[in-house]
């Protein structure tokens, strides 16, 4: 009783009701309705997981479950049952259900992540072919369909003969008789089809008279050229009657058959239902999913910006005050929580708000606070709120308080006698399993049949104003045992009260907590929200002096009072400001935090976004290098096909290699010339090299200008201080360089100034066809690009080998100018080559 009393105390029902909005069906409104809190924690664990996974569909997919065609068919499957025979509508109704559940099962199936919502729905039997036979027979109005039987097709196919049979005579007299009708119109009375016949011309249309008007003006009359095909008309319509309904029981029959699985069926849509209702209600409350803890592992209640979800539901749909949320950290070791505070400051709305949260929890439902929402299963959740003052049962105030809290006192001794019945049921059959050999199970005593008992101090107990309505002294003091007694049988208890004897409680006894209700002395009124670990102070005196109240009224009242109250109030305001203070702190802080974590949200997207681009780039790079090789590649692919199907000849091979060479050129990035060496300083007697005449000399000596007088061989010449390098590729240090005077600019000399014959750069080619010298001499160019002149010997003869020659060198893109050679170096046997 007192479990029923605390549901309807919390407001329960309306908390269902809003429920029973977000469900699709009526079964499943009906079940949110009267939902009630499971006995048992794996029947909430249960419940939560179904409410998970309907969320989880919910919010990952663009329509969620859907429950289009189910229906409720419960009284139609208990009259089929009882041979009673179901109408056209009903047998529709449970082939759309069938319909509809086959929807759901395959829906689910095809989830991934849902196993419980799976498990729920995998021995769910649809019976299409029930559902087939009931389309097959019955059409979308309901009535017995003609393919249902032939018998049924040939008897309304005679019937549709007869009626226009009968059309068609009365057509005929209508038009015969028209002025003897009041209107000229064919119309039924019963099953007969008649005519509006004038009362004074019934004679001029003989008939039967089925009805006439309330004026006696017309007559209906059924004219007797119709009697006969009236009364056949009237028998096929009987038969069609008794057919239809030998088909309508046969169906029924088939239904009755099955009646257990369709009933599992309409348990399983309506669990669906209900889980889906609780996952929308829970989505639109803004709720986060609770996990139950144990209190005995040192877990503690964590409900962070809770709300009553009536207040929300009100909020949202009545145009009320937005709801001020409460915050809720109980430590492991808290049995008792005292509220404290004025009146209308939120301490009723703060037990029923915690109250609701934790049945929710229990129901399978989300709870609308803050993640982490954590709190314990209850397996009783008792509360005393409100007056049950009552005339009629000559109760009190105070005596209405104390018959209910006597009932919770009942209930939760019941429940610690089952606890102690357990557990010597438990320590008897351990002692009976001993003294069994080890190959006997005793037969009457099985853990199966054993009662589990509840968990010890499992029961949430909410109390409004403990001890009020008599005297303070003695009801402060009813309260502080009453407290105690509950500190020591209960997991949980939370009291409002005004006494400020139960304040100190905390002090002497450290389960007991302090909380209050926060009060604004400047508006003079309450903020709502709940202060853990400060007392609530009285604040009588201060409203009523800023109410205006005569001054001396107030002050004589505080002496009365006396002073040490006040204290007590100053200090209770002094941890109030203190608290504003360090709440206002960690705000700053949590900001400063938050604005931590988003700098290194956007640092850590940038980063990334820049790893990216790198990533993309080199990708790019690597692209363009494997196009430019496959275009390489096209190209000189092309270059030696032309030269394989031309002439091969010197002048085409040249081409060839010059085109080559302009593809290289265009494809391969120039090499970065390399960095100098510092710190080289020639002296007389060093070994040097010279790149460009590729040779290595010796330093005879040094001139103040910049040059070197090398030697090389039997040569001597002078070079440049910028065209030396050391052997190991070191470029030379200006030592000429002075800082009062500006060494003149270089000038940069690339071939000695007079061309020195060496072998290097002398080629004989006589006695060579010019295709085959045009070749060699493309050779020797490219050998003798660093001398910047070539010898060609190439002979006297009949000149055409000078000739060719000539030609190849008028169009080889290194070759400057030609000449023939002085006569002391051969004449015209010899050409000079001038290179770029």
């Amino acid at each position: 009783m007192i479990q029923s009393e605390t549901l309807e105390l919390l407001e329960w029902s309306r908390l269902c009701q809003h429920l029973a909005t977000f469900a699709a069906t009526k079964l499943g409104a009906f079940a949110a309705c009267y939902l009630h809190p499971p006995a048992t924690q794996p029947e909430s664990l249960d419940l939560l997981a179904q409410t998970k996974e309907a969320y989880q569909l919910e919010t990952s997919l663009d329509t969620g479950l859907t429950f289009d065609g189910i229906q409720d068919i419960g009284e139609s499957l208990d009259r089929s049952e009882l041979q009673g025979i179901l109408s056209g509508e009903e047998l529709l109704a449970i082939a759309t259900t069938l319909a509809g559940v086959r929807r759901l099962r395959r829906f689910i199936e095809d989830q991934e992540d849902v196993p419980i919502l799976k498990e729920l729905v995998a021995d769910s039997r649809t019976y299409p072919e029930l559902e087939q036979e009931i389309h097959r027979c019955i059409d979308d109005r309901g009535d017995v369909a003609d393919r249902a039987t032939p018998k049924l097709a040939g008897i309304r196919t005679q019937m549709k003969s007869l009626r226009d049979r009968i059309y068609e005579i009365l057509q005929g007299i209508v038009q015969r008789k028209g002025g003897a009708l009041q209107q000229q119109l064919i119309t039924q009375r019963g099953d007969r089809f008649v005519l509006p016949v004038k009362a004074p011309q019934k004679d001029s249309i003989p008939g039967i008279v089925h009805d006439t008007s309330s004026t006696g003006a017309t007559l209906y009359v059924e004219p007797k050229a119709i009697v006969s095909l009236g009364n056949q008309l009237r028998t096929r319509r009987r038969q069609e009657q008794v057919e239809s309904e030998a088909v309508r029981r046969a169906l029924t029959e088939q239904v009755a058959a099955v009646k257990p699985d369709l009933e599992r069926l309409l348990v399983v849509a309506t669990t669906l239902d209900l889980a889906t209702a609780k996952a929308r209600y829970s989505l639109w409350l803004e709720a986060n999913p609770p996990r139950f803890i144990d209190r005995n592992q040192n877990e503690s209640i964590t409900l962070r910006q809770l709300r009553h979800p009536l207040l929300v539901w009100q909020q949202k749909h009545e145009q009320g005050t937005s709801v001020v949320p409460i915050d809720v950290q109980i430590q492991s070791y808290i049995r008792v929580v005292a509220i404290t505070g004025p009146n209308t400051g939120g301490k009723t709305v703060t037990l029923k708000t915690f109250g609701l949260a934790a049945l929710m929890a229990k129901a399978g439902l989300f709870v609308p606070a803050r993640e982490p929402v954590e709190l314990p299963w209850f397996d009783q959740i008792l509360a005393d709120i409100g007056d049950e003052q009552s005339i009629e049962q000559s109760l009190s105030t105070f005596s209405g308080h104390i018959r209910r809290i006597s009932r919770i006192i009942e209930a939760i001794t019941t429940s610690e006698e089952e606890l102690q019945v357990g557990r010597e049921l438990q320590v008897g059959r351990l002692k009976v399993v001993r003294e069994q050999p080890a190959n006997i199970q005793p037969a009457n005593i099985q853990p199966a049949n054993l009662k589990q008992p509840s968990t010890p101090n499992s029961s949430l107990v909410l109390l409004d104003e403990v001890g009020a309505g008599t005297d303070p002294a003695e009801g402060s003091a009813l309260a502080i045992a009453l407290l105690k007694y509950l500190a020591n049988t209960t997991q949980l208890t939370i009291a409002t009260t005004h006494y400020g004897e139960l304040k100190a409680l905390k002090y002497q006894d450290e389960r007991f907590e302090n909380s209050s209700v926060e009060f604004d002395d400047q508006t003079l009124s309450p903020t709502y929200r709940l202060l853990w670990g400060i007392p609530g102070r009285s604040n009588a005196l201060s409203i009523a002096r800023r109410l205006g109240l005569n001054p001396s009224v107030v002050d004589q009242a505080q002496t009365l009072l006396g002073g040490a109250s006040e204290d007590v109030n100053e200090v209770i305001a002094g941890l109030e400001a203190q608290r504003r203070t360090q709440e206002t702190k960690a705000q700053e802080a949590n900001q400063l935090l938050q604005q931590a974590e988003s700098l290194h949200q956007e640092l850590s997207e940038r980063a990334k976004l820049l790893q990216e681009r790198e990533r993309e780039l080199k990708l790019s790079q690597e692209r363009s290098v494997q196009d430019a090789i496959a275009q390489a590649k096209k190209e000189i692919a092309q270059v030696i096909r032309q030269l394989q199907q031309g002439s091969q000849t010197a002048q085409n091979a040249q081409k060839a290699t010059n085109a080559l060479k302009e593809i290289a050129q265009r494809q391969i990035p120039a090499a970065p010339p390399p960095k100098p060496k510092p710190g080289f300083r020639p002296k007389v007697g060093d070994r040097i090299r010279i790149p460009r005449l590729n040779q290595t000399a010796e330093i005879l000596s040094a001139a103040d200008n910049g040059e070197l007088t090398v030697r090389f061989g039997l040569m001597k010449m002078t070079v440049a201080l910028t065209d030396v390098e050391s052997l190991d590729g070191q470029k030379p240090e200006n030592v000429l360089k002075t800082p009062s005077k500006p060494a003149p600019a270089p000038t940069p000399v690339s071939r000695p100034a007079t061309a020195v014959r060496t072998s290097k750069n002398t080629i004989d080619i006589r006695g060579s066809r010019v295709a085959n010298a045009e070749i060699d001499i493309d050779q020797a160019i490219s050998k003798a690009i660093d001398f910047g002149v070539l010898w060609i010997i190439h002979g006297k003869g009949t000149g055409r080998l000078r000739q060719g020659v000539h030609a190849f060198l008028e169009q080889h893109p290194l070759v400057e100018r030609f000449k023939l050679a002085e006569q002391s170096e051969g004449g015209t046997g010899v050409t000079v080559a001038y290179l770029k």
